[in-house]
């Protein structure tokens, strides 16, 4: 059984809380960067949103990820090491293509006609860095609905 490790204010140690005990609305984010000064910040917004989030500092560990679990959102940087943004996309594709409606792409490469193109045909969500955090609510936001009415 997988296990939740949370903190309760006021006493020294964290609580184990079996995984399928977790809330309902409690969301699970992957987070791909090659920068980790990034996914510090991102990580410690979207779990002050009430996320459970998973970073990750490339492509490969996105697809081990990916293979053991599923996610409501993938946040995915386009220029990583190892594994880029848009191969990344393609490995989900072939394993886990209902994953692909909940990508979030984030690239500081907006002049980049080759992520363009990509971002396009996928019909993918852009963020283009910087962004602000506003702007990541409302694209996280928008995935969730447009897959919750997809599912009803």
């Amino acid at each position: 059984m997988n296990y939740k490790h949370f903190y309760v204010p006021g006493q020294e140690k964290t609580h184990e809380v079996p995984e399928d005990e977790l809330p309902p609305d409690k969301r699970k984010i992957l987070v791909l960067d090659d920068d980790k000064d990034f996914i510090f910040l991102l990580k410690e917004f979207l779990i002050d949103q009430h996320f459970d989030v998973i970073a990750v500092e490339n492509g490969v560990e996105g697809v081990k990820q990916v293979m053991a679990s599923d996610f409501d959102i993938i946040l995915c940087d386009m220029a990583m090491p190892k594994l880029p943004g848009d191969m990344f996309f393609l490995a989900v594709e072939r394993t886990k293509p209902h994953l692909c409606k909940r990508f979030i792409f984030m690239t500081g490469h907006s002049g980049d006609p080759k992520i363009t193109e990509f971002i396009r045909r996928v019909k993918g969500l852009a963020l283009w860095k910087p962004f602000e955090f506003y702007m990541l609510t409302e694209a996280i936001q928008t995935v969730l609905k447009k897959n919750a009415s997809s599912q009803a």
